[in-house]
């Protein structure tokens, strides 16, 4: 059989839906570099060749997840992330408020007044993300030791239409991934992570050829293949706990008696832990920006826990364990056992040897604490692949096959591939019909 997406392009339909995602994506990319009104970008410019941007922490994430964008401050500099962080939120607001759950639990209407909730928390966190950034530009701690004027202009009507701009282009990449998911093809807004991050690979690759050398890039290559071969086995692999339903008399029909399967993943969480572990761990470096630089406890917060000062265990322990940490946090929000028990016992479904009800309960959990405490090693290995090439491999900060970046490309390629395949199928059956 041959390529889904060879085939996919041979079918009308599916062409133009394809076409079209690539059409966003394309002026996603353009606006990546139109620059924001008010700033002096020969001298953004002059203050991103002088490599003294921070590379990692949140802002590293947010430049990644901007496809750079956030370096050069352009438009579309926060890129997804007020999005993705509001989406965060409000998945975690369901175990706060009781009615964000209700609204979870009332089906499709519920869903989308939950999507208007996340428009607007997007658009307040994009507000408040693009004054930060402005801020920090303002006060010269954003390209740290590059002491060109950035913001000529600094009245107020200025430093609003900078920031009403940078929102503008956040609510933009809304409407464009909201766009893709409706008429296009897969989930919009993981296909602009995955072009921004993309988009990285080729500059960062260059850099290490550059100033490495040959060796240096070879085994960093090297890393990336074994990453990925790496990254595909455990993202596929999953447990599937076997489900039975009884057969049950409705009427005069005879319906049930089927079986079936609940997946676990062995990477459940996705990269959101690692997303709340950088988060947390910036916290002290914003708060060095506030000290003296001679005070002992900046001194120490600038060698242990930064990761631009080279390579530091306790700060790469911490991190390790916040990974895991929070995978344990974010799977016990996400998934309940007592939920998925209650409706097997509801619908007359069973796992075979187990009684209904609280047994189901119990052992639902216990798998799950099982393949986690898998998922969270493998998911915390992965975010210090980039700490541990910048220590053993000499490699760039800015490592381009990094634990994050290729668990996203990875898994929105799969995921998008098999979707692209659904629809082939879906076109192959309706033409039989």
């Amino acid at each position: 059989m041959s390529n889904p997406v060879i085939r996919a392009m041979r079918t009308p339909e599916l062409r133009n839906k394809i076409l079209f995602v690539l059409a966003l994506i394309a002026i996603y990319r353009l606006g990546v570099f139109i620059p924001t009104p008010g700033f002096d970008y020969r001298n953004v410019n002059a203050c991103i060749d002088q490599s003294m941007a921070g590379g990692g922490g949140v802002l590293g994430i947010v430049n990644m997840f901007s496809g750079g964008a956030l370096l050069q401050m352009s438009i579309f500099a926060l890129g997804v992330m007020p999005y993705i962080t509001a989406s965060i939120i409000v998945q975690l607001l369901r175990v706060v408020i009781p009615r964000f759950e209700e609204l979870h639990k009332e089906g499709q209407s519920g869903q989308a007044q939950l999507t208007q909730y996340t428009r607007y928390l997007t658009v307040g966190l994009a507000v408040l993300q693009s004054t930060t950034i402005i801020t920090l530009v303002r006060s010269g701690q954003f390209f740290q030791g590059c002491t060109l004027p950035l913001v000529p202009d600094q009245s107020a009507l200025m430093l609003s239409l900078m920031i009403l701009t940078m929102t503008a282009g956040t609510i933009v990449i809304m409407w464009f991934g909201e766009l893709m998911t409706e008429k296009g093809v897969g989930n919009g807004m993981s296909l602009l992570i995955f072009t921004s991050i993309a988009a990285g690979f080729p500059g960062s690759l260059g850099q290490i050829l550059k100033l490495q050398g040959w060796l240096i890039f070879g085994l960093v290559f090297l890393v990336g293949l074994v990453l990925c071969v790496l990254i595909i086995y455990v993202e596929q692999s999953q447990r599937r706990i076997p489900v039975q339903y009884a057969k049950r008399q409705v009427g005069r029909r005879l319906i049930g008696g089927s079986s079936t399967y609940i997946p676990i993943k062995v990477n459940q969480a996705g990269v959101i832990p690692v997303i709340f572990a950088s988060s947390l761990l910036a916290l002290p470096q914003l708060a060095t920006t506030f000290g003296n630089p001679n005070d002992g406890w900046v001194q120490w917060i600038q060698t242990n826990l930064t990761q631009g000062n080279g390579f530091s265990w306790v700060y790469s322990v911490t991190f390790f364990l916040m990974v895991v940490f929070f995978a344990f946090f974010y799977v016990s929000i996400t998934f309940n056992p007592e939920e998925i028990a209650d409706n097997m016992k509801k619908y007359g479904g069973f796992i075979p040897g187990i009684r209904a009800g609280k047994p189901t309960e119990r052992y639902l959990q216990y798998v799950i604490n099982r393949v986690l405490s898998v998922g969270a090693v493998y998911l915390g290995v992965l975010a210090l692949i980039p700490i541990l090439a910048l220590a053993f491999l000499g490699a760039d900060q800015n490592f381009p096959f990094g634990g994050v970046s290729l668990l996203i490309i990875i898994g929105v390629g799969l995921d998008t591939v098999k979707q692209i395949s659904a629809k082939l199928h879906q076109h192959h059956y309706e033409g039989i019909l």
